[in-house]
């Protein structure tokens, strides 16, 4: 038996995946470099714990449950004057997570909402924080098919332990009484704990219609969420639609709307003045 053989034997035995594929080449440039044998063994450990860092990131980014991977880099900062790269960067620092604060991103669909927040829960994770992604309708799904409190208090129970929450697609849940007091419980749980992102295609405005009217507790709801929170307005035509031609809408209240080149005047209402802030 060769001595890598025996190596490789070991390594398996020990579960030192890393090493394994490592092993021979560093072996024969130590050789090559004469390379002392405290400098060798120092290099093999330090890419074992790459390899279980690397590995650690790979679980933790599928435990978040993202759709599909997205980074900060691959953002159309073009198309989207109105938000600054340099003030979003802020939200990518752990600074967002220690003080538990909140992002909301406001805008049509096809803006790049979501695409923002798993670049900053992919940030989160690698930056070694726990981070859970789901919509709202699923979150709203769970809780209305829940026999009983306990079966609710289960499905709250990790949305309220990761570090960093990501509750995409507010605005299309399902209008029930129940599903306000869970949203309730789970942002007052989630207030001076853990740092919350929210995406919504609604204006402020118009988050009571969610919890079926209770706007009493929609404000409950939001004055924790502003407390450390900012609000950002995404404007424009959305991305999945460009070089298409332009399809409209009638909508039952008698308007029209525009796809393809959606207005944000619509979606921000009285809450214009919050963009001043980027």
């Amino acid at each position: 038996m060769s001595i890598l053989t025996a190596i490789d034997q070991k390594l398996t035995q020990l579960k030192l995946a890393r090493l394994r594929e490592v092993v021979a080449n560093a072996i024969t440039q130590a050789e090559a470099q004469q390379v002392s044998y405290g400098e060798f063994l120092d290099e093999l450990l330090a890419e074992e714990l790459l390899g279980r860092h690397e590995n650690q990131i790979r679980r933790k980014l599928k435990q978040a449950g993202f759709p599909y991977a997205a980074t900060l880099e691959q953002f159309d900062w073009p198309a989207r004057p109105e938000l600054k790269r340099a003030v979003m960067l802020r939200y990518f620092d752990s600074a967002f997570v220690e003080k538990a604060g909140s992002l909301i991103l406001i805008g049509a669909s096809g803006l790049g909402k979501t695409h923002l927040a798993i670049a900053l829960g992919t940030r989160m994770v690698q930056l070694g924080y726990r981070v859970r992604f789901l919509t709202a309708q699923h979150f709203a799904n769970q809780v209305l098919a829940a026999p009983n409190r306990a079966a609710v208090a289960q499905i709250l129970q990790p949305l309220l332990r990761c570090d960093v929450l990501i509750l995409d697609e507010f605005g299309y849940l399902t209008v029930d009484p129940q599903i306000g007091s869970a949203l309730y419980e789970l942002v007052s749980g989630r207030y001076e704990h853990g740092a919350t992102v929210i995406t919504s295609n609604k204006s402020m405005t118009q988050w009571g219609e969610v919890v079926g009217g209770d706007t009493a507790l929609m404000m409950a709801i939001l004055d924790r969420l502003l407390h450390h929170g900012e609000v950002f307005y995404l404007r424009g035509a959305s991305y999945r639609l460009r070089g298409k031609e332009p399809v409209v809408l009638a909508a039952a209240n008698g308007t029209t709307e525009v796809l393809g080149n959606i207005s944000a005047e619509r979606m921000e209402g009285t809450e214009r003045k919050n963009t001043d802030r980027v």
